[in-house]
């Protein structure tokens, strides 16, 4: 029976308000960008398709002042964001608590709302990995891609066709952490406990867990063969992974000219990122979820 009062309390609170307002306003603004996309793409084609006798003509580019074309739409943007900031802080309180006590502490005990997804993976990541390296790794890729993106078409305007790799990628990355910031925030219960929507939170409820490491499903012991067994399984992921990216970047023509104007070094670079976000987490959260498994490489030092 799904328990309709603790969801409205779930959602009704100060940090989650805002990952509701957050989940709305990406799904408005994303189907409102596809929507242009596709609207641009079909003007595209009818540019480059038929006879010529045809074909629409080039439009031209067309020079607007910036006031008060510009300004005005911004000054009007400042406003409606400055009115919703004054009415959100006005009827929703600030999610302050009371002084910490030891004694008496938070179950569940979340992170604020932009950090509760970093706090979801660390479920399924050694602390080390979920809380240093992933996030070090993102903030690099983001870094980089700019610079290792050598398509020169979709720059100033919307389109999926031309933008194919970028913008899968894109979502991709932006749907893990999306999702990781609802489980955490919704799903976690009690104990960090997996809790359904509108299954009641039952704080005596205890998970018995039976996690098992990649080599313990092999009965391997030894700590150089666990070692050994958890490289050969990341050296074939990453090897079916890059298989599989390399079909899915040269699918189109207009991918595969990117892809020839693409320097080696630019391309394995861009390999290594978008396997280890946006293959090796998916793929890790599944092992955990569906198959109990916790770690693939075990060694003295360090787990993934």
């Amino acid at each position: 029976m799904v328990d309709w009062a603790q969801m409205r309390e779930i959602i009704s609170e100060p940090d989650n308000v805002a990952i509701a307002g957050l989940l709305g306003a990406v799904v408005f603004f994303a189907a409102y960008g596809f929507r242009q996309a596709r609207a641009n793409d079909r003007l595209l084609s009818r540019l480059h398709t038929g006879p010529p006798a045809q074909r629409p003509p080039s439009p031209q580019p067309e020079r607007l002042p910036v006031w008060p074309y510009l300004l005005k739409l911004e000054f009007l943007a400042a406003i409606v964001v400055t009115v919703l900031l004054l009415v959100w802080s006005l009827a929703i309180d600030a999610p302050l608590e009371a002084p910490a006590n030891p004694n008496q502490t938070m179950n569940p005990a979340k992170a604020p709302w932009y950090f509760v997804g970093l706090q979801e993976l660390l479920v399924y990541f050694d602390p080390w990995f979920a809380g240093v390296v992933l996030p070090l790794l993102i903030v690099i890729g983001l870094m980089l891609f700019p610079y290792l993106d050598v398509n020169p078409l979709g720059s100033g305007y919307y389109t999926i066709r031309q933008r194919r790799v970028a913008l899968t990628a894109f979502f991709t990355g932006l749907s893990i952490w999306i999702g990781a910031i609802l489980v955490g925030a919704f799903i976690r219960g009690p104990g960090w406990i997996w809790f359904w929507p509108g299954q009641t939170w039952d704080h005596a409820r205890a998970a018995y867990e039976n996690t098992r490491d990649l080599p313990d499903l092999l009965t391997i012991h030894n700590a150089w063969g666990r070692a050994f067994v958890g490289l050969a399984a990341l050296a074939l992921f990453y090897s079916a992974a890059a298989w599989l990216l390399q079909k899915l970047v040269t699918r189109s023509p207009a991918d595969r000219d990117t892809y020839a104007h693409t320097s080696r070094i630019q391309y394995v670079i861009f390999q290594f990122f978008a396997i280890t976000i946006l293959f090796g987490v998916p793929a890790k959260i599944v092992l955990r979820l569906l198959f109990r498994i916790k770690y693939v490489l075990v060694t003295g030092w360090f787990n993934i």
